[in-house]
């Protein structure tokens, strides 16, 4: 059978570049570490391998969020704490007050010290994150959530202005957490303090009296009140950072999942690909050889 020149020379540089596609793609998979280039060489494993990118940045969220949120808690826990402190203190204060033993002396020296720990659970309640937001006003996060309520000359009482809202943020499949605290109740007791501090301040103040020993009393059932709201949010905070601990520790696990397979699917084989590379450069080099030969040849060859 005669062959055109024309149609050997096309087979061959048709079969020359196919074999130097395969090694140039062989090449570069050796290169990469990666069995799939394109969705092509391996249609199913390259939607598995989308899928399970997919799902691991989702998880890769949920646990930044869960990072974030744990930070947001633990700092609120902080605040949260030395809220109790100062109440405790002040609850130590009051019971020392009520001693009938005491002058008017030292019920006016307890001043300058309940005075302090007002001042000090006001500036608490009123913190602010380091973008400017106030911490404790639920989703009113520009406003300051206790204030003042009197008008001025008469007696100080202090009101919440925030609200009760909550801000949210996801941190698993359909699991949201609540990441801000309000100090509604506080109020009442700062209220009930600066009346104690009236009292007590008052220059005709009588040990024992009525007034004053209603304000102690009163003061010391909001104060155990207050006590107990604020280590209630405390409970709460700790059980929510046991559950988001135990949460991401199960994303890390699921991460941990989608990257074995993500590596499985898509991982070459090295020691395939090298030897179908030397296959595929010893035909390039066959070729060649073969091709320079045929070339060569003519009819009068054979003469």
């Amino acid at each position: 059978m005669r062959i055109a020149s024309s149609q050997f020379q096309a087979t061959m540089n048709r079969g020359l570049q196919d074999n130097q596609s395969w090694v140039s793609k062989l090449t570069e998979q050796l290169a990469s570490g990666d069995r799939i280039m394109l969705p092509s060489d391996d249609p199913i494993g390259a939607v598995r391998i989308s899928r399970l990118t997919r799902e691991e940045a989702i998880v890769d969220q949920y646990r930044q969020n869960i990072a974030a949120t744990r930070i947001r808690l633990t700092s609120n826990e902080e605040y949260l704490s030395s809220m109790t402190r100062d109440i405790t203190s002040l609850n130590d204060l009051l019971v020392q007050a009520s001693d009938g033993s005491n002058s008017p002396a030292d019920l006016k020296a307890t001043v300058t010290s309940l005075t302090s720990l007002r001042d000090s659970l006001l500036y608490t309640a009123n913190q602010k994150d380091q973008e400017g937001r106030y911490i404790f006003s639920g989703t009113e996060t520009n406003t300051q959530p206790i204030q003042v309520t009197s008008a001025p000359g008469a007696p100080v009482t202090y009101g919440y202005m925030g609200n009760l809202g909550q801000q949210k943020t996801v941190i698993g499949n359909g699991i949201t957490q609540t990441v801000n605290v309000d100090v509604d109740g506080l109020q009442n007791l700062l209220t009930k303090l600066s009346t104690t501090i009236e009292a007590l301040s008052d220059p005709a103040l009588v040990v024992g009296s009525a007034t004053v020993r209603a304000a102690l009393t009163d003061n010391m059932d909001t104060a155990t009140a207050t006590l107990d709201l604020v280590a209630g949010k405390i409970a709460q905070l700790g059980g929510a950072q046991n559950v988001m601990r135990t949460l991401d520790g199960n994303h890390a696990n699921v991460s941990l999942s989608n990257k074995t397979a993500i590596l499985e699917l898509g991982q070459l084989d090295y020691a395939g690909a090298l030897t179908e590379l030397a296959g595929y450069n010893l035909s390039l080099e066959a070729s060649y050889k073969a091709y320079s030969k045929v070339s060569n040849l003519s009819l009068f060859n054979v003469l």
